[in-house]
């Protein structure tokens, strides 16, 4: 048994050793004299001469030089920088046969000549000054060059740390790219105007079509982390920093981002552990971290896909929790789509991760520029409202973004009412200017989950302000039977108190005495919640806690507003004396008409003589018919004495 084992062996090194000359049997010139020392490089083996190599190499001196006495004919070198590849051509270094230097085989000559120790102290001219040479005055002078050889170092660690061969490579890409920004600068710079100041003729942006920018790329992530470095330490702007961080992060996740859109939902957590390894969560970590920790240095965009991916990749807990905060910061910016990441787990949860969402909602009230502002808008001086002006409308974004994230996800069945409510009452009410959103919202909610109670139903519907809802809201609700009867009626309410109020500005917009009047007392109201002097002071009576700009156009308004109030007060008394005036000279028009003629008016006063004159008539009837004569436009008829009846004596 021993024997066949013997036999086996044997045959394997006769086979390895004919393997190892057919590698060398082309350039080992001195075939006539045997070969003396097999070197076995891993699976390789090379049948060689013991004196080229020890004039060479200060390490297999060393190693014949101790097995001297035992006539050393093997030996074994497994961990060779390059493998047998770079052993064959320090091998034929040595023999003295010229090879090719070039920047796809210095960085493993370097490697190898540092095992070999094949340095000066042995011999002149030796591997180490050649390929020491080459790398300081050959590569950096060319970009591709030290990208090529910074990658061809990705497999040489650590000799290639500790020759400084990956020091060096980053030096020569860093400066190179930097004096590339400089020139590209300068040549896109225009001429200097009469003001002194440069006018530039075509504005340059680093963009992702930069040749240097595509060299970056291809490198693994721990070399370009220590290029980042070095470009930023030499003075490179920020925005072309994130510029090639954005770039490299498309670049390397395009596969991780593609997978986990094919994947399906329930497949995700299982992938993860067999098919993504150590290396890809790593390089999301390391670009996070990359990142500038300043607001807007990225879009929210990028910032969400580097979220999925790190929650794909099950990253640390570190590095989901600052992409969360970068987020927060700029929530104002994010879509729906964004927000509508998948859950990851497995329990039965919602479809949509709402935990996430809330987390993200938490770190963005969390801005204390939004406080100070909400909670005293009046009391901050000019430079804090010219940081905090955006504020409003960002908050306002947020909460339109909110509304629109709850109304997507209220149809799911496993969404909790703690967990809605949750997310919506997170906002302060100041968010939602109108209320509509989260009215059709609820709405969507309460139509898919039928089963809620009456104090469920009164629960959500606490969240809305009637008073905020639009009249095509107000008129649905009304007419909505999923709602509680107390918002129902509130709503009515609500509509019926809109009526009257437009009622009593129709009537105060009749009344220019009145508007005129109203407009004045609620300018005065203004005047003192804001702390602007009147119309008649000066502008050095504000308050200082008040914008001069914003007093002047506060004055500015009021008395565009005052003005217009007079115009409507002139205007409607120039109307009223012009219907005066056409009333007078109707009523003049009208009496001249009515005039009688001089025949009527004898017949009037003969007949009112003859009256007189009737000895039947009362004293009270003279009276009646003087009273009718005297009132034309009365009806006699009306006053026609009463019959005279006769009263029996008996």
């Amino acid at each position: 048994m021993n024997v066949d084992v013997a036999k086996e062996e044997s045959r394997r090194s006769s086979a390895n050793s004919a393997s190892g000359s057919m590698h060398t049997s082309d350039w080992v010139f001195s075939q006539d004299i045997p070969t003396d020392v097999t070197v076995h490089v891993r699976d390789v083996s090379f049948s060689l001469h013991k004196f080229p190599l020890v004039w060479r190499s200060g390490y297999i001196r060393k190693l014949i030089a101790k097995a001297r006495d035992l006539g050393l004919s093997r030996i074994d070198l497994p961990d060779v920088p390059g493998g047998a590849d770079a052993f064959e051509l320090a091998a034929k270094f040595c023999y003295g046969i010229n090879i090719d230097i070039s920047a796809a085989n210095v960085a493993a000559l370097r490697c190898v000549g540092e095992y070999l120790e094949m340095s000066e102290k042995y011999c002149e001219r030796n591997l180490i000054e050649l390929t020491d040479a080459y790398i300081n005055d050959i590569v950096p002078s060319s970009f591709s060059n030290s990208i090529i050889v910074l990658k061809n170092c990705e497999n040489l660690i650590p000799t290639a740390e500790e020759t400084n061969i990956v020091t060096r490579c980053v030096d020569a890409i860093a400066s190179q790219v930097c004096r590339e920004h400089l020139a590209s600068n300068l040549s896109n710079s225009g001429p200097i105007d009469s003001s002194g100041s440069l006018s530039l003729e075509s504005t340059h942006q680093k963009t992702s079509g930069d040749w240097w920018t595509d060299g970056l790329s291809t490198l693994r992530i721990n070399f370009f982390e220590r290029v980042f470095a070095a470009m930023r330490d030499r003075g490179l702007p920020k925005d072309i920093l994130v510029n090639v961080i954005v770039y490299y992060a498309h670049r390397s996740l395009k596969g991780i981002i593609q997978k986990q859109r094919d994947t399906p939902l329930g497949q995700k957590r299982r992938q993860q552990d067999t098919a993504l390894n150590h290396q890809q969560r790593i390089l999301v970590e390391t670009i996070v971290r990359l990142l500038p920790p300043d607001r807007n240095c990225v879009s929210v965009s990028f910032l969400f896909g580097m979220l999925r991916a790190a929650i794909y990749l099950d990253t640390t807990v570190a590095c989901r929790l600052d992409l969360e905060r970068r987020i927060g910061k700029q929530l104002e910016q994010a879509t729906l789509d964004d927000l509508l990441i998948p859950s990851f787990s497995f329990t039965g949860d919602t479809v949509f991760d709402v935990d996430l969402v809330y987390r993200l909602l938490n770190n963005f009230m969390q801005l204390e520029d939004i406080h100070d502002y909400f909670l005293h808008p009046l009391s901050l001086n000019e430079s804090d409202k010219v940081k905090n002006s955006p504020s409003q409308s960002a908050i306002i974004k947020v909460g339109t973004l909110v509304d629109c994230f709850l109304a997507e996800i209220a149809p799911d069945a496993n969404l909790s009412l703690a967990k809605f409510i949750s997310v919506a009452e997170l906002l302060p009410d100041y968010a939602r200017v109108v209320h509509d959103g989260i009215y059709r919202a609820i709405d969507i909610y309460v139509k898919a989950h039928p089963s809620l109670t009456e104090l469920e139903r009164k629960k959500l519907c606490s969240l809305l302000d009637c008073q905020k809802l639009s009249q095509a809201a107000c008129t649905h609700a009304t007419q909505n039977e999923r709602l509680p009867v107390d918002t129902v009626v509130q709503v009515l309410y609500i509509e019926h108190a809109r009526l009257r109020n437009g009622i009593q500005s129709a009537s105060l917009y009749r009344d220019p005495w009145t508007s005129y009047h109203h407009e004045t007392s609620n300018h005065l109201q203004l005047s003192q919640r804001v702390g602007i002097a009147p119309l008649s002071g000066p502008l050095s009576t504000l308050s200082p806690g008040v914008n001069v700009d914003y007093a002047t156009i506060a004055l500015q308004n009021r008395e565009l507003k005052l003005e217009i109030a007079r115009m409507q007060m002139h205007m409607c008394a120039d109307l009223k004396n012009r219907y005066l005036i056409q009333d007078n000279a109707t009523q003049k028009g009208a009496g001249i008409a009515n005039k009688p003629s001089p025949k009527f008016k004898f017949l009037q006063s003969f007949t009112k003589k003859l009256s007189n004159l009737n000895p039947f008539q009362s004293s009270k009837d003279r009276d009646k018919n003087a009273y009718v004569q005297t009132t034309p436009n009365i009806k006699k008829a009306n006053f026609m004495p009463t019959r005279r009846r006769r009263n029996s004596t008996s």
